[in-house]
Formats: C-alpha cells, sequence, structure tokens
C-alpha cells in the first residue's frame, strides 16, 4: 500500500535521547526530554510516551469528526475528548513496547452512535493505522 502524502513535518533530538532536548526543525516547539522515574530518570521533563500520547489524542479526535462527517454519523460536540493513557515496559521476547488505552467522552452523542463515531475513527486516523499489528490499542466510549 503507497501513501499519497499531502504534508510532511520534521523534528529533531539531541542529547541523551529521552534526556536531551527534542523539537520541530521549524523552532516553534522544543521541549527538554527526561525518562520519567518509573525508568530511572527524574521526570521532571517531557518523555516520547507523552508526546505519542498527545499526538494520538489529538489525531484520534480529528479522525473522529472526519467519520461523524465523511460518514453522515451526525457531529462531533466541540466539547467532545480523547484521552490517550500510553504505557512503555519490557518485551518478553526483548526490547520494549507500547500499549494504548483510548478513552472517549462524547456529551449529548446516543451511545450506539457516539461507538460507531469511535469504530468509524479507529480505521480512519493514522495514528491506529499506524501502530495496527504493533501495539495492543483499545478503545471505550465513557
Amino acid at each position: 500500500m503507497t501513501t499519497d502524502v499531502k504534508y510532511w513535518t520534521e523534528a529533531y533530538a539531541t542529547g541523551g535521547g529521552r534526556n536531551g532536548l527534542a523539537g520541530l526543525t521549524s523552532g516553534t516547539l522544543t521541549v527538554t526530554m527526561t525518562s520519567p522515574k518509573e525508568l530511572g530518570g527524574s521526570g521532571a521533563g517531557h518523555n516520547p510516551e507523552q508526546l505519542f500520547a498527545t499526538g494520538y489524542a489529538a489525531c484520534f479526535l480529528s479522525a473522529m469528526h472526519f467519520a461523524a462527517r465523511s460518514e453522515k454519523l451526525g457531529t462531533v460536540p466541540e466539547d467532545a475528548r480523547v484521552e490517550a493513557k500510553v504505557g512503555i515496559g519490557p518485551r518478553s521476547d526483548g526490547g520494549f513496547g507500547l500499549t494504548v488505552a483510548l478513552s472517549v467522552t462524547l456529551p449529548g452523542v446516543e451511545r450506539a452512535t457516539g461507538e460507531k463515531i469511535v469504530e468509524r475513527g479507529h480505521a480512519i486516523c493514522p495514528y491506529s493505522n499506524a501502530v495496527s499489528g504493533n501495539i495492543e490499542v483499545t478503545t471505550s466510549l465513557a
């Protein structure tokens, strides 16, 4: 499968990776990176899992808006919320792995419609497609 790319972005990391600086090459965002305390770091800055969770939550919410609009499922309310919980830990076969839990709140949306919006958003979201088969992702509708 190929992707017809419409947009590129570029980021960098310096220093020790999890302990250094990261940001956009455009200069519009710079983040101090530190490992979380649970992984032996100070936890004083941000870590890749936090940035991944932020991006996934925003992307998933956008995908739900797109799904609702394009598939005539109604509208996603402005006060809708996606919480992305990202976990990291050692894998049984070596290295490290991630897991993701997406929790969606769609105030005022009928449950059956909300479940369809979440399901279709998950099928459309580029983050969901990127990690499919590689990371366990669960979705829930509050």
